[in-house]
């Protein structure tokens, strides 16, 4: 199992941060073999869209025949995609929305032709399905009777994942951390993550152990060609 690990807050020690790796770490205890990639947004940003990317986007006949290079870091990143069973995305909200270097992610992920389809109802994702959970952290509220602002943020990202196909979505928001201090924190996020669902992520682990089991089973025995010749009920 591969698990995709995102991050796009610029401090180390933020509360997004914190809380994308102890979702991380629910999801080793369900699937403890899990390979995780690590893609640091905040730490590394993406550089924002460039003419060439542009260039290549502009049109059907751009896209089938791009400028040399112009996709490579788009490909890049939908393979990574691609490649996890499961992604945790950990983000702030900035001033109401994503900050701009998960934006510039999205940004490279989305590409019509390649991840999703453009069709007369709208677009059509062509990756398969996986869970995502996402840890959001906002300094304000913007759920429940403390709600004091907009949330730009969970529809636009919502959108923007199920318009590639990645429909199975958990937001798991920590809010108010403009007014917690570190001694606090630990147990706000213990309340944001006992919500926390890995259905999706526990049946997956079992298929695909299935599926190791039935694959080593079927190893043995082509590794024993003299089995074949026994008849049902020579045993």
């Amino acid at each position: 199992m591969n698990i995709l690990h995102i991050d796009s807050s610029p401090r180390q020690q933020s509360h997004s941060r914190q809380l994308s790796a102890a979702i991380v770490e629910r999801l080793l205890q369900v699937a403890p073999g899990a390979d995780v990639t690590r893609r640091d947004l905040g730490s590394e940003p993406l550089p924002q869209t460039t003419a060439l990317y542009a260039a290549a986007l502009a049109s059907p006949a751009t896209l089938a025949a791009p400028p040399v290079g112009s996709l490579d870091l788009s490909e890049l990143l939908i393979r990574e995609v691609e490649a996890a069973d499961a992604i945790v995305i950990g983000t702030p909200m900035h001033n109401l929305s994503i900050p701009s270097v998960l934006k510039a992610w999205i940004d490279q992920i989305l590409r019509v032709g390649r991840t999703m389809t453009s069709t007369p109802v709208g677009k059509v994702g062509m990756l398969r399905d996986r869970p995502v959970f996402i840890g959001v952290a906002s300094g304000g509220f913007f759920t429940g009777k403390r709600a004091n602002q907009p949330d730009f943020l969970t529809p636009y990202l919502s959108v923007a994942l199920k318009s590639i196909g990645l429909k199975t979505q958990q937001f798991l928001p920590l809010e108010g951390t403009a007014f917690l201090n570190w001694s606090q924190a630990s147990s706000a996020r213990d309340k944001v993550l006992a919500s926390l669902d890995l259905t999706a992520v526990d049946h997956l682990r079992k298929t695909q152990d299935q599926l190791a089991a039935l694959s080593s089973a079927g190893s043995w025995y082509r590794d024993h060609p003299s089995l074949r010749q026994l008849s049902p009920g020579a045993c």
